[in-house]
Protein backbone atom coordinates (compact mmCIF):
# COMPACT_ATOMS: atom_id res chain seq x y z
CA UNK A 1 0.00 0.00 0.00
CA UNK A 2 2.88 2.13 0.87
CA UNK A 3 4.36 2.22 -2.45
CA UNK A 4 1.15 2.50 -4.43
CA UNK A 5 0.30 5.40 -2.28
CA UNK A 6 4.09 7.04 -3.19
CA UNK A 7 3.12 5.76 -7.42
CA UNK A 8 0.35 7.94 -6.69
CA UNK A 9 1.55 11.17 -5.39
CA UNK A 10 4.29 10.79 -8.07
CA UNK A 11 1.22 11.41 -10.54
CA UNK A 12 1.34 8.44 -12.50
CA UNK A 13 -1.08 7.09 -14.43
CA UNK A 14 -1.36 3.74 -13.89
CA UNK A 15 0.00 1.57 -11.25
CA UNK A 16 0.77 -2.58 -12.17
CA UNK A 17 0.46 -4.59 -9.62
CA UNK A 18 3.00 -7.69 -9.48
CA UNK A 19 3.48 -10.59 -6.97
CA UNK A 20 4.74 -14.45 -7.29
CA UNK A 21 2.44 -16.99 -6.61
CA UNK A 22 4.18 -20.03 -7.53
CA UNK A 23 5.25 -22.48 -4.29
CA UNK A 24 8.84 -21.23 -5.30
CA UNK A 25 8.56 -17.89 -5.06
CA UNK A 26 5.70 -17.72 -1.92
CA UNK A 27 8.28 -19.85 -0.06
CA UNK A 28 11.58 -18.36 -0.77
CA UNK A 29 10.94 -14.79 -2.06
CA UNK A 30 7.95 -13.11 0.11
CA UNK A 31 6.72 -15.84 2.17
CA UNK A 32 3.33 -14.79 1.83
CA UNK A 33 -0.20 -17.43 1.41
CA UNK A 34 -2.66 -16.62 -1.37
CA UNK A 35 -5.19 -15.73 0.70
CA UNK A 36 -2.59 -13.12 2.02
CA UNK A 37 -1.94 -11.91 -1.62
CA UNK A 38 -5.35 -11.62 -2.67
CA UNK A 39 -6.51 -10.02 1.08
CA UNK A 40 -3.00 -6.87 0.07
CA UNK A 41 -4.19 -7.34 -3.59
CA UNK A 42 -7.76 -6.01 -2.87
CA UNK A 43 -6.73 -3.34 -0.62
CA UNK A 44 -4.44 -2.21 -3.01
CA UNK A 45 -6.73 -2.09 -5.48
CA UNK A 46 -9.82 -0.46 -4.01
CA UNK A 47 -7.13 2.56 -2.92
CA UNK A 48 -5.78 3.23 -6.54
CA UNK A 49 -9.62 2.69 -8.28
CA UNK A 50 -10.38 5.81 -5.79
CA UNK A 51 -7.41 7.44 -7.37
CA UNK A 52 -8.73 7.23 -10.92
CA UNK A 53 -5.70 5.54 -12.38
CA UNK A 54 -5.27 2.74 -14.28
CA UNK A 55 -4.46 -0.90 -12.31
CA UNK A 56 -2.76 -3.57 -13.71
CA UNK A 57 -2.30 -7.09 -11.59
CA UNK A 58 -0.18 -9.44 -12.22
CA UNK A 59 1.22 -13.33 -10.75
CA UNK A 60 4.51 -14.07 -11.46
CA UNK A 61 5.73 -17.33 -12.06
CA UNK A 62 2.12 -18.25 -13.41
CA UNK A 63 2.71 -21.43 -15.12
CA UNK A 64 4.86 -22.68 -11.83
CA UNK A 65 1.84 -21.70 -10.29
CA UNK A 66 -2.02 -23.52 -9.03
CA UNK A 67 -3.91 -23.52 -11.29
CA UNK A 68 -7.23 -23.03 -8.75
CA UNK A 69 -5.39 -20.82 -6.89
CA UNK A 70 -4.71 -18.73 -9.77
CA UNK A 71 -7.99 -18.39 -11.32
CA UNK A 72 -9.18 -17.79 -7.99
CA UNK A 73 -7.43 -14.27 -7.40
CA UNK A 74 -7.48 -13.26 -11.30
CA UNK A 75 -11.04 -13.49 -10.35
CA UNK A 76 -11.06 -11.89 -7.41
CA UNK A 77 -9.29 -8.82 -8.68
CA UNK A 78 -11.51 -8.84 -11.73
CA UNK A 79 -14.38 -8.02 -9.84
CA UNK A 80 -12.84 -5.50 -7.80
CA UNK A 81 -12.16 -3.61 -11.24
CA UNK A 82 -8.98 -3.84 -12.78
CA UNK A 83 -7.86 -3.10 -16.01
CA UNK A 84 -5.98 -5.93 -16.77
CA UNK A 85 -4.79 -8.72 -15.52
CA UNK A 86 -1.22 -10.30 -16.66
CA UNK A 87 0.39 -13.65 -16.39
CA UNK A 88 4.31 -14.22 -16.77
CA UNK A 89 6.63 -17.03 -17.85
CA UNK A 90 8.84 -15.87 -15.29
CA UNK A 91 11.38 -18.37 -15.64
CA UNK A 92 10.72 -19.51 -19.70
CA UNK A 93 9.61 -22.97 -19.19
CA UNK A 94 6.17 -22.41 -21.05
CA UNK A 95 5.37 -24.32 -24.07
CA UNK A 96 2.66 -22.54 -26.33
CA UNK A 97 0.50 -25.24 -26.11
CA UNK A 98 0.38 -24.35 -22.09
CA UNK A 99 0.22 -20.80 -23.06
CA UNK A 100 -2.93 -21.35 -25.23
CA UNK A 101 -4.72 -23.83 -22.50
CA UNK A 102 -3.88 -21.14 -19.44
CA UNK A 103 -4.96 -18.05 -21.11
CA UNK A 104 -8.19 -19.45 -23.17
CA UNK A 105 -8.95 -20.70 -19.47
CA UNK A 106 -8.75 -17.38 -18.10
CA UNK A 107 -10.26 -15.72 -20.62
CA UNK A 108 -13.58 -17.02 -19.46
CA UNK A 109 -13.01 -16.41 -16.13
CA UNK A 110 -12.32 -12.61 -16.71
CA UNK A 111 -13.43 -10.14 -18.77
CA UNK A 112 -10.71 -7.64 -18.66
CA UNK A 113 -7.94 -7.08 -20.63
CA UNK A 114 -4.72 -10.32 -20.49
CA UNK A 115 -1.37 -9.03 -20.92
CA UNK A 116 1.37 -11.69 -21.34
CA UNK A 117 4.61 -11.52 -20.65
CA UNK A 118 7.22 -14.31 -21.64
CA UNK A 119 10.78 -15.19 -21.01
CA UNK A 120 13.12 -16.85 -23.39
CA UNK A 121 15.15 -19.24 -21.70
CA UNK A 122 14.19 -21.99 -24.00
CA UNK A 123 13.86 -19.52 -26.89
CA UNK A 124 9.80 -20.30 -26.99
CA UNK A 125 8.70 -16.54 -26.01
CA UNK A 126 7.80 -15.23 -29.66
CA UNK A 127 5.67 -18.77 -30.12
CA UNK A 128 3.97 -18.37 -26.58
CA UNK A 129 3.36 -14.95 -27.45
CA UNK A 130 1.59 -15.71 -30.56
CA UNK A 131 -0.15 -18.39 -28.74
CA UNK A 132 -1.47 -16.11 -26.31
CA UNK A 133 -2.86 -13.88 -28.82
CA UNK A 134 -4.89 -16.69 -30.42
CA UNK A 135 -6.13 -17.73 -27.17
CA UNK A 136 -7.39 -13.83 -26.38
CA UNK A 137 -4.74 -12.15 -24.98
CA UNK A 138 -5.05 -8.48 -25.40
CA UNK A 139 -1.29 -7.32 -24.62
CA UNK A 140 2.43 -8.92 -25.33
CA UNK A 141 5.06 -7.11 -23.51
CA UNK A 142 8.08 -7.42 -26.02
CA UNK A 143 11.68 -5.42 -25.47
CA UNK A 144 13.85 -4.30 -28.30
CA UNK A 145 16.32 -7.38 -28.86
CA UNK A 146 14.14 -9.23 -26.31
CA UNK A 147 16.60 -7.15 -23.94
CA UNK A 148 16.14 -8.58 -19.89
CA UNK A 149 16.50 -10.89 -17.51
CA UNK A 150 19.07 -14.06 -18.92
CA UNK A 151 18.00 -14.82 -21.79
CA UNK A 152 15.34 -11.62 -22.07
CA UNK A 153 11.71 -11.76 -23.09
CA UNK A 154 9.88 -11.43 -26.24
CA UNK A 155 12.19 -9.38 -28.75
CA UNK A 156 10.01 -6.61 -30.80
CA UNK A 157 11.75 -7.37 -33.95
CA UNK A 158 11.03 -11.16 -34.12
CA UNK A 159 6.92 -10.44 -33.14
CA UNK A 160 6.78 -8.07 -35.12
CA UNK A 161 8.18 -10.68 -38.31
CA UNK A 162 5.57 -13.67 -36.84
CA UNK A 163 2.75 -10.84 -37.05
CA UNK A 164 3.28 -9.44 -40.45
CA UNK A 165 2.63 -13.18 -41.47
CA UNK A 166 -0.58 -13.37 -38.64
CA UNK A 167 -1.69 -10.41 -39.57
CA UNK A 168 -0.39 -8.29 -41.99
CA UNK A 169 -2.61 -5.89 -42.59
CA UNK A 170 -3.17 -4.63 -38.53
CA UNK A 171 0.72 -5.06 -38.53
CA UNK A 172 1.93 -2.75 -41.41
CA UNK A 173 -0.71 0.09 -40.35
CA UNK A 174 -0.01 -0.11 -36.59
CA UNK A 175 3.40 0.01 -37.11
CA UNK A 176 6.30 1.79 -38.60
CA UNK A 177 8.01 -1.43 -39.95
CA UNK A 178 10.77 0.60 -41.62
CA UNK A 179 12.03 2.19 -38.27
CA UNK A 180 12.63 -1.16 -36.66
CA UNK A 181 16.14 -1.16 -38.19
CA UNK A 182 17.29 2.04 -37.30
CA UNK A 183 15.61 1.17 -33.69
CA UNK A 184 17.55 -1.98 -33.11
CA UNK A 185 20.86 -0.25 -34.06
CA UNK A 186 20.33 2.68 -31.81
CA UNK A 187 19.63 0.27 -28.71
CA UNK A 188 22.20 -2.40 -29.86
CA UNK A 189 25.04 1.01 -30.13
CA UNK A 190 23.69 2.16 -26.38
CA UNK A 191 23.90 -1.17 -24.54
CA UNK A 192 26.96 -2.34 -26.95
CA UNK A 193 26.31 -5.42 -27.90
CA UNK A 194 25.93 -6.69 -31.86
CA UNK A 195 22.83 -7.53 -33.47
CA UNK A 196 22.74 -11.27 -34.19
CA UNK A 197 23.58 -12.25 -37.16
CA UNK A 198 20.70 -14.39 -37.20
CA UNK A 199 17.95 -11.84 -35.97
CA UNK A 200 14.93 -11.86 -37.30
CA UNK A 201 14.31 -9.26 -39.77
CA UNK A 202 17.60 -7.01 -39.24
CA UNK A 203 20.32 -9.67 -39.20
CA UNK A 204 23.00 -9.49 -41.90
CA UNK A 205 21.84 -13.07 -42.73
CA UNK A 206 18.11 -12.48 -43.29
CA UNK A 207 17.79 -11.90 -46.23
CA UNK A 208 20.88 -13.29 -47.91
CA UNK A 209 20.81 -16.13 -50.39
CA UNK A 210 23.57 -17.81 -51.10
CA UNK A 211 23.11 -21.69 -52.28
CA UNK A 212 22.38 -22.00 -55.70
CA UNK A 213 18.82 -23.81 -55.42
CA UNK A 214 17.67 -21.45 -53.54
CA UNK A 215 19.35 -18.06 -55.60
CA UNK A 216 17.59 -19.67 -58.66
CA UNK A 217 14.43 -19.52 -57.23
CA UNK A 218 14.57 -16.58 -55.31
CA UNK A 219 15.46 -14.67 -58.61
CA UNK A 220 12.33 -16.16 -60.36
CA UNK A 221 10.31 -15.23 -57.77
CA UNK A 222 10.93 -13.82 -54.35
CA UNK A 223 8.52 -16.12 -52.19
CA UNK A 224 9.79 -19.01 -53.31
CA UNK A 225 12.21 -19.20 -50.11
CA UNK A 226 11.23 -15.67 -48.53
CA UNK A 227 8.43 -15.67 -45.92
CA UNK A 228 8.58 -11.91 -45.27
CA UNK A 229 8.97 -9.11 -48.03
CA UNK A 230 12.20 -6.77 -47.10
CA UNK A 231 10.73 -4.03 -48.67
CA UNK A 232 8.13 -3.81 -45.83
CA UNK A 233 10.90 -2.63 -43.84
CA UNK A 234 12.82 -0.92 -45.84
CA UNK A 235 15.81 -3.34 -46.45
CA UNK A 236 16.60 -5.39 -49.68
CA UNK A 237 17.55 -8.57 -50.38
CA UNK A 238 21.23 -9.56 -51.18
CA UNK A 239 21.75 -12.68 -53.41
CA UNK A 240 25.62 -13.99 -52.49
CA UNK A 241 27.48 -14.64 -55.31
CA UNK A 242 31.06 -15.22 -52.73
CA UNK A 243 30.84 -18.14 -51.60
CA UNK A 244 32.00 -21.90 -53.25
CA UNK A 245 27.99 -22.87 -52.51
CA UNK A 246 27.20 -20.70 -54.88
CA UNK A 247 24.88 -20.86 -57.82
CA UNK A 248 25.46 -20.24 -61.82
CA UNK A 249 22.06 -18.51 -61.82
CA UNK A 250 22.97 -15.69 -59.10
CA UNK A 251 26.47 -15.10 -60.88
CA UNK A 252 24.08 -14.75 -64.40
CA UNK A 253 22.51 -11.77 -62.54
CA UNK A 254 25.33 -10.28 -60.91
CA UNK A 255 27.40 -10.26 -64.63
CA UNK A 256 24.35 -9.04 -66.34
CA UNK A 257 24.09 -6.23 -63.32
CA UNK A 258 27.62 -5.12 -64.26
CA UNK A 259 26.48 -5.56 -68.30
CA UNK A 260 28.91 -7.94 -68.90
CA UNK A 261 27.55 -10.52 -71.74
CA UNK A 262 28.17 -13.88 -71.49
CA UNK A 263 27.01 -17.54 -72.74
CA UNK A 264 25.51 -19.34 -70.10
CA UNK A 265 28.41 -22.02 -70.49
CA UNK A 266 30.88 -19.08 -69.71
CA UNK A 267 28.83 -18.11 -66.84
CA UNK A 268 29.07 -21.90 -65.71
CA UNK A 269 32.80 -22.00 -66.13
CA UNK A 270 33.25 -18.40 -64.23
CA UNK A 271 31.20 -19.75 -61.38
CA UNK A 272 33.70 -22.28 -61.08
CA UNK A 273 36.42 -20.22 -60.95
CA UNK A 274 34.65 -18.15 -58.07
CA UNK A 275 33.81 -21.41 -55.83
CA UNK A 276 37.47 -22.60 -55.97
CA UNK A 277 38.45 -18.82 -55.25
CA UNK A 278 35.76 -18.72 -52.32
CA UNK A 279 37.11 -22.50 -50.90
CA UNK A 280 40.99 -20.91 -50.34
CA UNK A 281 39.90 -17.43 -48.76
CA UNK A 282 36.85 -15.39 -47.96
CA UNK A 283 35.51 -13.32 -50.74
CA UNK A 284 34.20 -9.84 -50.84
CA UNK A 285 32.08 -8.66 -53.64
CA UNK A 286 34.67 -6.70 -55.42
CA UNK A 287 36.50 -9.94 -55.55
CA UNK A 288 34.17 -12.08 -57.27
CA UNK A 289 33.26 -8.62 -59.21
CA UNK A 290 36.87 -8.54 -60.20
CA UNK A 291 37.03 -12.39 -60.89
CA UNK A 292 34.13 -11.37 -63.36
CA UNK A 293 35.46 -8.47 -65.04
CA UNK A 294 39.07 -10.43 -65.49
CA UNK A 295 37.48 -13.45 -66.98
CA UNK A 296 34.84 -11.39 -69.43
CA UNK A 297 38.11 -9.42 -70.76
CA UNK A 298 39.84 -12.75 -71.53
CA UNK A 299 36.75 -13.55 -73.49
CA UNK A 300 37.19 -10.32 -74.90
CA UNK A 301 40.66 -10.58 -76.49
CA UNK A 302 40.25 -14.23 -77.36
Amino acid sequence: MDDAKKAVEAGVDGVDLVIGTSSFLREYSHGKSMAMIQKTALEVIEYLKGQNVEVRFSSEDSFRSDLVDILALYKAVDGAGVHRVGIADTVGGATPRMVYDLVRTLRGVVGCDIECHFHDDTGCSVANAHSALEAGATHVDTSVLGIGERNGITPLGAFMARMVVTAPEYTKSKYNLKELKALETLVADAVQINIPFNNPITGFCAFTHKAGIHAKAILANPSTYEILDPEIFGLSRYVSINSRITGWNAVRSRADQLGLAMTDDQVKEVTVKIKQMADIRPLAIDDTDSILRSFHLELQNA
